[in-house]
């Protein structure tokens, strides 16, 4: 089992900034792809990003460019900087762990809220 732990979510206005954190522990040995997808209200669960452990990433092409996925391998933890953040961006994000950096791994977190004001 794997747990993710989120942090950094919150309330920004347009053009702001916000920068995520998911910690993972339990049985990482295991896992390739970590990242982040999203959902807003009345819609499907989405990728943001995904970033592999040897650094190989993979954006929503609406998001390339705003958003940067990192991930530190010694602390089991994946990042996500959102700038120029709109309100579209507003929704709950997911940290997610295994698969690769294309298909969404078996693992989630308990989603963190992301609230842009316009």
């Amino acid at each position: 089992q794997v747990q993710l732990v989120e942090s950094g979510g919150g309330f920004v206005q347009a053009g702001g900034s916000l920068r995520l954190s998911c910690a993972a522990s339990g049985s990482i040995f295991s896992i390739n792809g970590m990242g982040w997808y999203r959902q807003a209200p009345g819609k499907q669960r989405e990728l943001v990003a995904k970033i592999s452990s040897d650094g190989r990433t993979n954006y929503a092409d609406s998001l390339k460019g705003r958003f940067t996925i990192s991930r530190d391998n010694a602390k089991n933890t994946v990042y996500l900087q959102m700038g120029s953040l709109k309100p579209e961006d507003t929704g709950v994000y997911y940290c997610n762990a295994g698969g690769t950096i294309y298909y969404r791994g078996t693992y989630w977190g308990q989603g963190t809220q992301v609230t842009v004001s316009s």
